[in-house]
């Protein structure tokens, strides 16, 4: 990885993975990006007590979240966000240039960023003080998302139709597995974990000035609120779209094909109502029910 976060060396790399996927603890990950060693040093990373982890099942505002952490431990001041590409300034924990961007990147503190369950992080965090930002979304807003990531990810799974996507989303056998035992591990971990922040992407979208607040609240960097203010406008959507250093656009087209839509989609809340069928409504209807019936939350999505 070169100073400025461009991955390099690739090309040899990429033909012999691009279609690969690994599977590790019954869950499937892009081959591209994970091998068997790097899913394993990640379950076993020494964390430091001032590391920061954005933690979320894809397609949940993880980029976003990337965006607010690094306004608010730079106060505000998008110049680092505007200049360093958001896999050096909070790299992956499971990718397997995890190292590369971690020598890359000069931050403090230390910001990861992973979409593993709980299950497989919960040894590594056991006793550590790192700080734990959880993010999660309504599930169909999930879904759509995920499918038209798919379409434009040439190293993940191709899907001829929403239908045949949801099926799979539903039963778990997309990448990073199910979103209900992902979404169930996590939230769970809050009566246990002193250290775990729990928000939606809902809360983020309909009141940003106070998500970002209490997020910073949460990170002991309070902020005035001029610094407030510059978090929210510079991590607002139509910013991170124009942001090639968010945006996805500085990867490869044979890597994230840009003709086939764009990354940076819509960033609203409730696309799934333009989506879904009235049956598929009742089909995932009746699996989030049977699925999340055991479970204990105050988060409302509508479903």
């Amino acid at each position: 990885m070169s100073e400025t976060g461009e991955i390099v060396g690739l090309s040899m790399l990429e033909k012999a993975r691009m279609d690969v996927m690994e599977t590790y603890c019954g869950i499937i990950f892009p081959g591209l990006v994970h091998t068997q060693e790097s899913l394993q040093r990640a379950v076993t990373f020494q964390f430091q007590d001032t590391d920061i982890i954005i933690a979320t099942y894809p397609k949940s505002g993880t980029t976003w979240t990337q965006e607010i952490v690094t306004l608010i431990t730079r106060r505000g001041d998008p110049h680092l966000s505007e200049t360093v590409p958001n896999w050096v300034r909070a790299p992956w924990l499971e990718h397997i240039y995890l190292e590369d961007a971690l020598k890359a990147s000069s931050s403090t503190p230390r910001i990861l960023t992973t979409h593993f369950p709980y299950q497989l992080l919960s040894s590594a965090l056991q006793g550590s003080k790192v700080k734990v930002i959880y993010v999660s979304r309504n599930p169909k807003d999930v879904a759509v998302s995920y499918y038209h990531f798919c379409k434009m990810a040439e190293f993940f799974p191709s899907f001829t139709t929403f239908q045949e996507f949801l099926h799979q989303f539903l039963e778990g056998k997309v990448p990073y597995g199910s979103w209900f035992d992902h979404v169930k591990d996590w939230t769970s971990q809050t009566t246990t974990m002193n250290n775990l922040f729990t928000i939606t992407y809902e809360e983020l979208w309909q009141d940003p000035h106070d998500a970002i607040k209490r997020m910073s609240s949460f990170l002991h960097c309070p902020l005035e609120e001029n610094e407030v203010n510059n978090c929210v406008k510079h991590s607002s959507f139509r910013a991170m779209k124009e942001n090639k250093m968010a945006n996805s656009t500085l990867l490869p087209e044979h890597v994230m094909n840009h003709s086939k839509g764009s990354f940076m989609r819509k960033g609203k809340i409730g696309d799934w109502k333009n989506m879904f069928t009235e049956e598929q409504n009742q089909y995932f209807k009746s699996i989030y029910e049977s699925k999340m019936n055991d479970w204990s939350s105050e988060i409302v999505w509508e479903v």
